[in-house]
């Protein structure tokens, strides 16, 4: 089994998450420790405007951040200054809403045999059908290892380095998008992001409500619209001036 620490993000308040998530891990003999969610609301004010910066979020997102979001991206940030606080060379990072599937075990295996210097980032979770640059494959596993044209949403589960851990604290302090947004601007800060293909887990049917924050549906503003089509501009032409990892590279 893996040595590497797991943590598993969840809410005091999410019981049933906790109990669900506690019974996966066990069921795949995975050893892993639950890591308290941060209520963004409960935050004193200084570590809020520490955290967070609402000219950032202007400047760089489409529309202000909610309170549910900026927790998440706190949470992570305790999950990345644990990790760096340890010894361990890299940590396993899932949120409380996703469905581990049977290849997990054994790509955490592989991956705790490649060199951490190498990589800083790398997911667990992507869609079906990836825009893939380059690809090889994972050590003693029917998995590949990929790289990626366009990095994917979702941070519900990810491998980060020690180096991806400060990286993302080294700029992403304060923040101004959520945090699987700002994984995908990975050629801002040169996060190296892989990622595992198939994906080794899947987003539980709990994913569809938040626990954190209310889904708040409903149409843009036509300067939100603006905003969502200049963000989405600057991914497209950060990734295509930017040169990817090549997935040899981690060799």
């Amino acid at each position: 089994m893996p040595s590497l620490p797991i943590v598993y993000i969840n809410l005091a308040k999410d019981t049933e998450r906790q109990a669900r998530m506690a019974s996966q891990m066990l069921q795949m003999g995975l050893a892993a420790t639950r890591l308290p969610a941060v209520w963004w609301a409960d935050l004193p004010a200084e570590i809020q405007e520490r955290h967070h910066s609402a000219p950032l979020t202007q400047s760089q997102y489409f529309k202000p951040l909610g309170n549910g979001e900026k927790g998440c991206y706190s949470s992570h940030m305790a999950a990345w200054r644990q990790l760096l606080a340890s010894d361990a060379p890299a940590m396993v990072v899932f949120e409380d809403d996703v469905r581990l599937l049977p290849t997990l075990p054994q790509a955490l295996q592989a991956i705790e045999q490649l060199p951490p210097e190498r990589w800083d980032l790398i997911k667990l979770f992507g869609r079906a059908q990836e825009k893939v640059a380059s690809r090889r494959p994972l050590p003693s596993t029917v998995l590949e290892l990929i790289t990626y044209r366009r990095v994917p949403s979702f941070a519900a589960g990810y491998v980060v380095s020690r180096s991806g851990a400060q990286k993302m604290l080294d700029s992403r302090v304060p923040f101004g998008r959520p945090v699987d947004v700002d994984m995908r601007f990975w050629f801002e800060n040169g996060l190296r992001v892989f990622g595992v293909h198939p994906s080794v887990i899947a987003l539980d049917d709990t994913s569809e409500v938040s626990s954190i924050w209310q889904q708040r549906e409903g149409p843009l503003q036509f300067s939100q619209r603006l905003r969502k089509l200049r963000m989405k501009w600057q991914l497209t032409w950060g990734n295509a001036r930017a040169k990817p990892p090549q997935a040899a590279d981690i060799c």
